[in-house]
């Protein structure tokens, strides 16, 4: 596909934002090594955009993969052992990879999540898909609530899991967190960063939703959902929130974290961004569904100035706008969303540098370069 410029979309002076493929449903990415794109959807089917990192257009997408357990959202891609991973409803998938597959070679299941039933106490509002990330010698699943706010009795709903990159010995990284979209792994550090949608209906503007280094906190990190958010805070009387997870990173209520990634902090390719950009996590925000407050959230992109582990200005816990800076916007131009163009999802960062970004609504693939 010819690049073309979307129109409506902003970036930062010194940068451009092209459309790269045409793909219904976009979820999460994962870059190849040979500067292809690997992309999940809401659908049945996971496409592969060849050339992505080209220096003009990218080749036509097609159906690399197909898992009859939709949403087929999750995508990921392990270097050290050449596989790239699907994460479904249901199950993670794997399936080995040579430059310049075009079709799944041989998928195989490794996996099960959400193997109990929906909390007796559900809402309806069921989360379906599965996120999942690879780290150098783990696998990492990032598994949605079966309801807004309820306690679940399936132990892998609302939780972080990891597993082997064989997909075995599955345990609980984080628990009582609703829905663990966003998964990133510092490439440097190698820490898994969990960012979260936080539920909905509780005192105008809150709870904060978040990004937060799951790694630093060491054995089964417990988020409070839907007990307690943010610093402690208490939403259901009587909680004792003493012992919950206080996140690094806040955003504003109803931001709807999907996607998170890091820039590589020595990017050297032929598209790297400016050494202010170096180690910085980038988020895209779904944006509310509602208007919590008069005036659905906005979809974009941020990017969080990160020093190592931690981010470079310390949480506010007045103010969820202090830590981050908007990078791409013009996703709704006005107050509600009857004005959106588009809702970004999956992020990554490609061997040559580029940042790619996929977009559910609009169904359409970006690229943003210097």
């Amino acid at each position: 596909m010819a690049p073309s410029t979307p129109s409506g979309l902003s970036v930062p002076s010194g940068f451009t934002v092209q459309t790269i493929a045409d793909i219904g449903g976009a979820r999460e990415i994962a870059p190849l090594p040979n500067g292809d794109l690997i992309v999940g959807t809401s659908g049945s089917a996971v496409y592969i955009v060849p050339n992505a990192e080209a220096a003009a257009g990218a080749g036509a997408a097609s159906v690399f993969a197909t898992v009859n357990d939709a949403p087929d959202a999750g995508v990921a891609f392990s270097q050290p052992t050449c596989t790239v991973y699907i994460a479904t409803q249901y199950g993670i998938y794997a399936t080995p990879y040579r430059d310049g597959d075009l079709t799944a070679e041989r998928l195989t299941k490794i996996g099960s999540i959400r193997t109990g039933s929906i909390s007796p106490a559900t809402d309806g509002d069921v989360h379906r898909t599965t996120s999942v990330a690879a780290g150098a010698d783990a696998l990492y699943a990032g598994v949605g609530s079966s309801c807004n706010a309820c306690v679940e009795t399936d132990p892998t709903r609302a939780s972080v899991q990891q597993l082997r990159l064989d997909g075995s010995g599955m345990t609980t990284l984080a628990m009582r967190i609703r829905n663990p979209i966003a998964l990133a792994v510092d490439p440097v550090s190698g820490h898994l960063w969990v960012g979260d949608a936080g539920q909905d209906d509780l005192p105008t503007l809150h709870p904060y939703e978040f990004l937060d280094d799951l790694t630093s906190r060491g054995g089964v990190a417990d988020y409070g959902w839907p007990d307690c958010e943010e610093h402690h805070v208490a939403y259901v009387s009587g909680s004792n929130c003493s012992g919950t997870v206080a996140p690094l990173v806040e955003l504003p209520a109803y931001s709807t974290i999907i996607g998170a990634t890091f820039y590589p902090a020595q990017a050297s390719g032929a598209y790297a961004f400016g050494s202010s950009y170096a180690g910085a996590l980038f988020v895209a925000r779904h944006g509310s569904w509602h208007t919590p407050s008069g005036c659905n959230v906005a979809p974009e992109v941020d990017v969080v100035p990160m020093h190592g582990d931690l981010p470079v200005t310390p949480v506010n816990w007045s103010d969820p706008h202090a830590q981050w800076k908007p990078f791409v916007t013009g996703f709704q131009p006005g107050c509600t969303a009857s004005t959106r163009i588009g809702r970004p999802t999956g992020i990554a960062v490609g061997p040559a540098g580029s940042l790619f970004i996929a977009d559910d609504q609009a169904g359409l693939i970006y690229r943003v370069r210097p």
